[in-house]
């Protein structure tokens, strides 16, 4: 759960020891508070508290994310839900802890009326707390981690509308820290790669792919391989073929699954075998091609034939060629390795 406040450390914006809600002085505050301020307090309010009362989730995977000199705790829950802590937004922002302040209903880390202008209706939407189990069983709250560049944007923006008081300044100086350590790489990815969720992201979006590039289901045959692919691989490899009535050689499916199937997606050739096993004879009931989606497999697959072919032919040998295509096209083991993937490295340590 949130961590206790210190005692005799509650201050408002200004520096100045925050009198508790239940004295005059607090009474006094709330009766400045024009119609209007208390209505939208009380929106943001009820918007915060929405999804109290849920069932609390479990922590599957935790880590500790370096932003700057901050190193803040993170978690994936149950269903791929990135959390961060409570007190690690605090951190993050350069924010000591000092309890829940309660002028607004709203989190400490915006509790002042001068930043309720500024939510925004994303930040708005994952407001609201997440409490959840750890890995150890102990109870923790947070939030969803796309929380923190959002509040970061509150205090950027309400600066630059010179709203801020000189503590908030201060503030706002290391929320732009942070939003320029978040330019390169979300804090989606960034919590993924310190809880080491990143794994078992990358085997979900895999499987994601392959089912969008196959099908269940043979599709009724058609020539997918130009003669001229067989051709040039007998041309480079120095064989001899004649087409008509000859059979290919073994090596040539070899060939095929390397210049190909396993260069496409990461683990295509074994999800192929494995929709397209062999029998006890040694065959196979279709081609792998035959497995292809219509929408995105074939074209996907006619485009690398298309250009291993082109690479084919700028060679004269077979041992040129594959260094060609190895920078070209190299072979993919890993979901990360697609360009779509390509990520900078966020520096983490390691979970545990």
């Amino acid at each position: 759960m949130d961590e206790p406040g210190l005692p005799g450390e509650n201050a408002d914006d200004e520096g100045l020891r925050v009198v508790p809600p239940q004295s005059h002085g607090g009474r006094v505050r709330a009766e400045r508070l024009t119609p209007e301020e208390r209505s939208e307090i009380a929106r943001i309010a009820a918007h915060h508290r929405w999804d109290e009362g849920k069932e609390v989730l479990r922590a599957t995977h935790e880590g500790r994310l370096t932003i700057g000199e901050a190193v803040l705790p993170v978690a994936v829950l149950e269903g791929g839900i990135r959390v961060i802590t409570s007190a690690a937004v605090l951190t993050a922002l350069g924010r000591p802890w000092r309890g829940r302040y309660r002028r607004t209903n709203l989190p400490n880390f915006l509790d002042s009326k001068t930043l309720i202008p500024f939510i925004s209706k994303d930040l708005l939407d994952v407001l609201a707390p997440v409490e959840y189990y750890s890995l150890s069983g102990k109870k923790w709250s947070g939030y969803r981690a796309e929380l923190l560049p959002l509040v970061c944007d509150v205090y950027l923006t309400a600066r630059a509308a010179s709203k801020l008081s000189i503590r908030q300044l201060v503030i706002a100086k290391q929320a732009e820290i942070v939003v320029r350590s978040l330019s390169k790489i979300g804090i989606v990815a960034l919590v993924d790669e310190a809880t080491g969720y990143q794994e078992v992201r990358d085997r979900k979006a895999l499987r994601a792919i392959l089912d969008r590039y196959l099908t269940k289901e043979y599709a009724a045959w058609a020539k997918r391989f130009p003669d001229e692919f067989y051709d040039e691989i007998f041309r480079l490899r120095g064989w001899t073929w004649e087409r008509k009535g000859s059979r290919r050689p073994v090596q040539i499916a070899k060939d095929t699954a390397d210049l190909v199937y396993m260069r496409l997606l990461p683990d295509l050739l074994k999800e192929l075998e494995a929709r397209n096993p062999k029998d006890e004879r040694g065959r196979r009931r279709g081609k792998h091609h035959q497995l292809f989606s219509s929408d995105i497999g074939l074209p996907a697959l006619g485009e690398h034939i298309h250009v291993v072919i082109s690479l084919m032919r700028a060679f004269d040998n077979w041992t040129e060629f594959k260094r060609g295509l190895q920078r070209a096209k190299p072979i993919i083991t890993r979901v990360s390795d697609l360009p779509l993937f390509n990520q900078p490295v966020a520096i983490v340590e390691a979970p545990g």
